[in-house]
């Protein structure tokens, strides 16, 4: 091997070391800011911007077959048009090769909102390829799955999806789940169907992909859905039936509530989407009915301040006394507060029912166990049951959503509260082998947290859990939400996903889960859209222009104009 003579310094050589000496200097400040576009608590947005700006611009000024924008953080217009001006940019999927920048991010835990993207294209492709036009999926079957909910009306996994796909940027999803609405969705059925959940899946789903897209199908199917609807209001006190046959429009209540009673939670779940269905149609009727329900309720004396869940249609008077804010009470509670955001504030009426019964919540129900867990139990007759369900754990956003509404002396105690119950509510899912909460779990016994009846073990991918950890992250940026968030999407992947899709369990607690077989349309509706959105930036649908039903489907604040003409949609 030839060995060269060593040279000896000189001022060229020297020159040529400082010259390196300053190009390595230079690669490590730009490897430093490439580093810390990946590490850094916002490096999700960060990347968004620097790497796909050009393609989120593209993405978002999208025009469907009925012409305009369809970004969706501008507020909306009239009735028939496209309202939307394109967003400039936003955080979800875009290209494969920003895929693969997200799936890296994963592998260190930052978790921006593909994910969730991902989940909804597993449930959604396996729901098309085996129970298309159904109602739902049966996952580990293979087939599809109907509930007597819903009577003969088909699709509502793909009406309930519709708002979720678009926000998700799944066009082409979108696109095909729009030419089954005009082509197949059909209201004209000789059945009966549950008004509650009809209304909040199909008539709220119908009205969210409205405001979203611009499309007029769907405006005039929410219509005339809404208005087949209405004869569940023919009844002495103007309280609506539970069950109705769209063709007779015979109605009646399930038998085994309260002596033919109707419930808190249903009749008290129509306002937000009556409220723009008379908007969207010019029929004041639609409105009139939601707010006769408000009337009833004020007239009627409220033990210790507390909503029953029964109230006889025909005598107007209150059923057993069985008070809850989970199950058969719920989303009245939600909506009172909601009418009032979605009014642009200025339903006072909705407004003071809301702080009233809240406050009556927290003085009868609110409890702390023995060792710090709040919760809210359930009243029967005067005595608590130390009990809460999942359906409750709601809660937690709720109250958070409505605590800068509250007197001053009282917003921080809200937000305290809502913390407080979404610690419980994690716990509830932290303590179960399969890390997803039971359907209800309770305080009594010694135990705290923890389903102790084998008929509340069950999960059925509900979405409250996470629903309150997206609201607490929006009001709060406690990383804390985000974990739990994360853990969730592991634990449904983990336990719940299955080749056909994801399917509820039969038992959280079981070292191995036992599917039910049921995709639940309210998945796709609300619990991956709120696992999108905890991981998405806050102006991803902002709470000043958007409210979402029960069903998590968003509708837009309706705005007074300076005229003091009938409130317009903004």
């Amino acid at each position: 091997m030839l060995i060269r003579p060593q040279k000896s310094a000189s001022p060229t050589s020297f020159r040529l070391t400082e010259k390196f000496i300053l190009l390595l200097v230079f690669s490590a400040f730009i490897t430093l800011c490439f580093g810390a576009i990946f590490f850094l608590p916002d490096s999700s947005k960060l990347l968004s911007g620097v790497f796909f700006h050009s393609s989120a611009v593209e993405t978002n000024t999208r025009t469907g077959p009925d012409g305009g924008d369809s970004g969706i953080t501008a507020p909306p217009g009239p009735p028939g048009t496209n309202p939307w001006t394109p967003r400039p940019e936003t955080d979800g999927p875009k290209s494969e090769s920003s895929s693969k920048l997200i799936l890296l991010f994963n592998s260190f835990r930052l978790s921006p909102p593909l994910p969730p993207c991902q989940m909804m294209k597993h449930a959604w492709d396996s729901y098309r390829r085996f129970a298309w036009g159904s109602n739902e999926l049966r996952p580990v079957s293979k087939q599809g799955h109907s509930s007597n909910l819903f009577g003969s009306i088909k699709g509502a996994t793909i009406v309930d999806a519709l708002d979720t796909l678009y926000i998700m940027e799944m066009f082409e999803e979108f696109d095909v789940a729009t030419e089954w609405v005009e082509k197949n969705l059909d209201f004209n059925v000789n059945a009966e169907v549950s008004v509650f959940e009809v209304n909040i899946r199909f008539v709220g789903g119908l009205l969210s992909a409205y405001y979203l897209s611009g499309k007029e199908v769907f405006r005039r199917k929410a219509v005339e859905l809404g208005e087949k609807l209405l004869p569940a209001f023919k009844t002495p006190t103007g309280i609506p039936w539970a069950l109705l046959n769209l063709k007779s429009g015979i109605g009646r209540n399930w038998p085994w509530a309260s002596g033919g009673s109707s419930i808190l939670a249903e009749y008290g779940t129509l306002h937000l989407e009556f409220m723009h269905l008379s908007k969207l149609s010019g029929n004041p009727e639609f409105a009139q009915k939601v707010m006769n329900i408000r009337k009833v309720l004020n007239r009627l004396d409220k033990p210790q301040g507390l909503y029953p869940n029964y109230l006889n249609p025909n005598s107007g008077q209150w059923g057993q006394h069985h008070v809850s804010v989970g199950g058969l009470g719920d989303s009245f509670y939600e909506y009172l507060l909601k009418a009032w955001l979605m009014s642009d504030k200025t339903d006072e009426e909705g407004k003071k029912m809301y702080y009233d019964a809240l406050q009556a919540i927290e003085t009868n129900l609110m409890r702390k166990s023995s060792n710090g867990l709040t919760y809210i139990a359930e009243w029967k007759g005067g005595l608590l049951e130390h009990k809460m369900g999942h359906l409750t754990c709601f809660a937690g956003g709720m109250i958070a959503l409505g605590a800068d509404g509250a007197p001053s002396d009282k917003t921080g105690h809200q937000m305290e509260q809502a913390a407080e119950i979404a610690r419980t509510c994690h716990e509830s899912y932290a303590r179960t082998a399969l890390k997803l909460g039971p359907e209800a779990f309770r305080f009594d016994g010694g135990v705290e947290a923890i389903a102790t009846r084998q008929n509340e073990k069950y999960f059925i991918l509900r979405p409250e859990v996470i629903e309150t950890y997206m609201y607490m992250w929006r009001f709060t940026h406690d990383p804390k939400y985000r974990e739990w968030g994360w853990e969730a999407v592991q634990a449904l992947e983990q336990h719940c996903k299955v080749e056909g899709g994801y399917s509820g369990i039969r038992d959280v607690y079981a070292s191995t889960p036992n599917h039910d077989d049921v995709q639940q349309s309210f998945y796709l509706a609300e619990t991956l859209k709120y696992l999108y959105l905890l991981f998405s930036d806050d102006d991803h649908l902002p709470f000043d222009h958007w409210v979402f039903n029960t069903e998590a489907h968003p509708l837009p604040v309706i705005r007074k104009d300076k005229t003091d003409r009938p409130n317009e949609v903004e």
